[in-house]
């Protein structure tokens, strides 16, 4: 079988391959899977900030269960106290009782003391209990106010991050439109292709991935563009950002002639960046 069959053969059958190996060996740029690989310069700066939230929101519940089992043992402690009130005031009128009778009956004495034993005992007992509450309550209100996040800081946290996000949204809308507008304002997009391949025939791949990012938007052969850029970042070494752009290559169209070097190429990338087990699938 010859170089032409085999390369024939290949995209006859790469649809087939890419329909079954797509769902895990694409997972580029997915920001909610457990590891995330493929992700743009942008998108790690997201993932970074989302993982940042993540981890003010697992401290913020971290902390108010703690301020949840204070509040239960400082109730319990309150009742302790109201307990002992009660107790107190009842005690006043039982000795009161008895230092009426006292001076009637003999035997009153005996039962006064006997009650006062009691009662020293039973406000010992109380008493202690507080004491074993105490530096346990005191140990959760330091450990409450050392890692104790304010919502006006929680806020705050949660407005730079969106004042960040607008200024990077900004800030690359008017690069876009500052440059492009100037540089392609009075060309075709068949010569903005042209001048592409070009660029990157010639190895001038940062002038070429600014044409070819032009045409995507514009969507002139959106699929191929996708994939001479994934072709660019393969060469650069930049093996999670070929990944994503030959993602998107396939999901735009599947039959090109380019398709077994981007297969070859999607496997390359995935094996470089550790992914072994999707490499293979490819």
């Amino acid at each position: 079988m010859n170089r032409f069959t085999i390369a024939s053969l290949c995209v006859a059958i790469a649809p087939f391959f890419l329909q079954a190996a797509e769902p895990s060996a694409f997972g580029a740029g997915n920001l909610n899977a457990p590891n995330p690989y493929g992700l743009t310069s942008n998108e790690k700066v997201i993932l970074q900030n989302k993982n940042s939230l993540n981890d003010v929101k697992i401290k913020s519940n971290n902390q108010a269960n703690e301020v949840d089992s204070l509040r239960e043992r400082l109730d319990g402690l309150q009742s302790i106290i109201e307990s002992l009130s009660r107790k107190a005031h009842n005690n006043k009128i039982t000795l009161k009782q008895l230092d009426e009778q006292s001076s009637q009956d003999s035997e009153s004495a005996d039962e006064y003391e006997k009650r006062l034993s009691e009662v020293t005992q039973a406000n010992a007992l109380s008493i202690e209990k507080i004491n074993t509450i105490l530096p346990e309550l005191s140990t959760i209100i330091d450990s409450i106010n050392s890692t104790y996040i304010t919502k006006t800081e929680f806020n705050a946290l949660v407005d730079d991050v969106n004042k960040f996000k607008s200024l990077m949204a900004s800030d690359l809308k008017g690069k876009k439109s500052g440059s492009k507008s100037s540089t392609f304002a009075n060309m075709s997009n068949g010569e903005v292709a042209t001048k592409a391949q070009a660029f990157f025939k010639k190895k001038y791949y940062t002038d070429a991935i600014k044409y070819y990012s032009y045409l995507i938007e514009k969507n002139y052969k959106p699929a191929y563009a996708h994939y001479v850029i994934g072709e660019m970042n393969y060469k650069r070494k930049n093996y999670s950002n070929a990944i994503s752009y030959f993602k998107k290559s396939v999901s735009l169209y599947s039959k090109g002639s380019y398709m077994p070097n981007l297969m070859l190429h999607t496997a390359l990338s995935m094996k470089n960046s550790g992914d072994n087990k999707n490499a293979q699938a490819f």
